[in-house]
């Protein structure tokens, strides 16, 4: 009797350490989750931000443009921007958070980028816009890396509807970036080669 009340005891021991193994396993994989989601919303914030940022700048980029083209281009993405925005807030709304933006360092210093290329570069010419091409695919391509990883992340954490919103924007983006690919090799990259500044005309008539 005394044996098998010492085999029970010890039964009970082990299994509430095994119990309180578990409880512990799965609070950690909660407590994980939690800061993995944290991480997520916050970096929703970032580039809701950027998104918001890059709408009211894009207008700029479409006046400072040379070619019809780009700045058609530029036009209709500011109008899709605008869209990414909305999108964002629904995301926000899915996930019964609030539409917080949090300023985004990178989003601010490449619109400052496009800025400072507007005010270098001559007007109405092809140079300006293969700079301008240039400014944009790279906030294209910060756009692309954050929302693809936004989307991995979303369906990580089991947030599949939000993963399909998400998406929605970055197959928008990507087809941003080709469409500004498409302009450049068309023809402003030929044109801005072949293009001389005032200064080249100015050495050209000191020569003559």
């Amino acid at each position: 009797m005394e044996r098998s009340g010492r085999s029970s005891k010890n039964q009970g021991a082990t299994s509430s350490k095994s119990s309180s193994k578990s409880s512990k396993a799965t609070s950690g994989k909660m407590d994980n989750q939690s800061l993995l989601r944290k991480f997520f919303v916050d970096e929703l914030q970032d580039i809701y931000w950027a998104e918001k940022h890059l709408a009211k700048e894009l207008p700029k980029l479409q006046k400072a443009a040379t070619s019809e083209e780009l700045a058609d281009a530029f036009g209709d993405h500011q109008a899709e921007t605008e869209e990414h925005v909305r999108r964002l807030e629904d995301v926000f709304k899915m996930m019964g958070e609030t539409a917080k933006a949090k300023k985004c360092q990178a989003m601010e210093g490449l619109v400052k980028e496009a800025t400072e290329i507007v005010e270098e570069t001559e007007e109405q010419t092809a140079t300006r816009d293969v700079a301008l091409i240039m400014a944009a695919q790279k906030m294209e391509h910060y756009e692309i890396a954050t929302y693809g990883s936004l989307v991995q992340l979303a369906k990580t954490i089991g947030l599949h509807d939000v993963a399909e919103v998400l998406a929605e924007t970055l197959n928008e983006e990507k087809e941003a970036d080709l469409l500004l690919t498409s302009i450049a090799e068309g023809s402003v990259n030929e044109q801005g080669a072949t293009e001389e500044g005032h200064e080249g005309m100015d050495d050209e008539e000191d020569r003559d």
